[in-house]
């Protein structure tokens, strides 16, 4: 596989990444009801969010309620809601930057474009820590609350698929990023070799070239 070919694999994984980060900021599925004890058999099942949080019923309705106040939100809340949206923000300034630096012209192959690139791969990276954070903190408290006997069962909760999804597009990130990040520096010590020019042919006493000029 050639080094653009790689370098296209990459800046793909990266908007898939990009993307998935933004499903799992929307999906109102960071924790939801856990079933145990004698919480066993619900007549609804509790979704919470970044924005909203979601009551399920057994018919199959299901009824969301944005948040009320933003100051009034856990601190995790509140820190997934800005880093999220940092992320996307950011994914689509690395976008530009690799895809625009890969596909136009106005840069010719060399150490300038091999940078530019490797910037927007510096930046996909930065995306995949940054949304490991709210990620990382929401599993936490979900974990920690699960095994706390002092929390009712009513009150646990278990890992939604949000959390998943954003797992998956942090892998897709750090590879991405990776993987244009390796692929432009390889570009860029290919074209700093030095250009050797071979001296001019000069004629004879008599007006003929040497003959070695010539082997």
């Amino acid at each position: 596989m050639t080094s653009a070919a790689v370098e296209i694999l990459g800046l793909g994984l990266g908007i898939l990444g990009w993307v998935g980060v933004i499903v799992a900021c929307g999906l109102p599925m960071w924790q939801v009801s856990a079933y145990i004890g004698g919480n066993i058999v619900v007549a609804q099942t509790i979704w919470e969010g970044l924005w909203m949080s979601c009551a399920v019923q057994s018919t199959g309705q299901m009824q969301c309620k944005v948040y009320d106040s933003i100051l009034a939100l856990p601190p995790e809340v509140q820190a997934g809601r800005a880093l999220t949206v940092i992320v996307a923000l950011l994914g689509l300034v690395a976008l530009l930057v690799t895809g625009g630096a890969q596909c136009t012209n106005c840069l010719r192959p060399g150490k300038m474009k091999s940078r530019i690139v490797i910037a927007g791969a510096a930046i996909y990276i930065l995306c995949g820590v940054l949304v490991l954070i709210p990620l990382c903190w929401f599993a936490n408290i979900v974990i920690s609350d699960f095994y706390d006997p002092s929390v009712p069962s009513s009150k646990k909760r278990e890992m939604g698929a949000a959390l998943y999804i954003g797992w998956a597009a942090t892998a897709l990130l750090l590879f991405g990023g990776c993987l244009i990040c390796c692929c432009s520096c390889s570009q860029r010590d290919e074209t700093s070799f030095p250009v050797k020019y071979s001296a001019p042919r000069r004629p004879t006493s008599n007006g003929e070239y040497d003959k070695k000029n010539y082997v």
